[in-house]
């Protein structure tokens, strides 16, 4: 198979981020503004999930429309995964970061012991896949739970939560491209914490004045990121000139 996965420039990371944000106000959105609740959602977007993932997995090259859509609802999913837990079974936020956090090592020691690589660039069989999506799932419900425990949990509210992971991945930037830290690791870390990132933005406009957000709600907020997502996709779709072949 051609490699399944885009190459990590600036519009990779954008749209991740931007993803990251729709994860946590389409899951409110559909949850609170559409009265579906927080199973019903659930059902709902696994199912669509599933969908998209089977075509994701089924094709043989990188598409950016079926990769980023399943990326988009990977992040909704991800959140609902964290909510339930959090609101249906009083499952901790501390809890919640510590169990996703040993599946997200599991996953990584299980990917690493079988295919001797966590590299994304390699990602051309359908094994390696299927460990890279769980991975992302497991980043995408650990980042919901560490951005609400540092905005709520620890109280330090979303614009600051915003600050302090932007920091963080501003860090490991700088470890990586200046003091030459592991690009493979420096990677991993900068995914997990676009999450919480995106988390912590998401809230800090859409919740409402009183809660410490800027009053936009999840409507305008998923709609606004939702459209940037779009024309960004549709872009890359009409560049990509050929399939890129893995090279070795």
């Amino acid at each position: 198979m051609l490699r399944k996965v885009p190459e990590i420039t600036l519009f990779f990371w954008v749209i991740k981020i931007l993803a990251t944000t729709v994860g946590e106000t389409a899951a409110d959105f559909l949850n609170v503004n559409l009265h579906l609740g927080l199973t019903g959602t659930s059902v709902a977007i696994g199912a669509v999930l599933l969908s998209f993932l089977t075509i994701q997995l089924r094709s043989h090259k990188y598409i950016p429309s079926i990769y980023w859509v399943t990326v988009v609802l990977l992040s909704v999913f991800g959140t609902l995964i964290t909510d339930n837990l959090v609101d249906n079974l009083g499952v901790s936020l501390e809890m919640c970061t510590a169990i996703f956090s040993a599946g997200l090592v599991a996953t990584f020691v299980g990917w690493y012991a079988s295919e001797k690589t966590l590299s994304i660039h390699s990602i051309y069989t359908t094994r390696r896949e299927l460990f890279y999506w769980s991975a992302i799932l497991f980043t995408f419900a650990l980042g919901t739970a560490a951005g609400d425990l540092a905005a709520e949990g620890l109280q330090l509210g979303y614009g600051v939560s915003v600050l302090v992971f932007a920091a963080l991945i501003a860090a490991t930037t700088f470890a990586h491209y200046v003091l030459k830290f592991n690009a493979i690791a420096a990677f991993w870390i900068a995914y997990i914490l676009t999450r919480p990132l995106g988390a912590s933005s998401g809230d800090l406009l859409a919740q409402p004045l009183v809660a410490g957000g800027l009053g936009l709600g999840n409507v305008v907020t998923s709609s606004l990121f939702l459209m940037t997502i779009l024309a960004l996709v549709s872009y890359l779709s009409i560049a990509q000139k050929k399939p890129l072949a893995l090279q070795e």
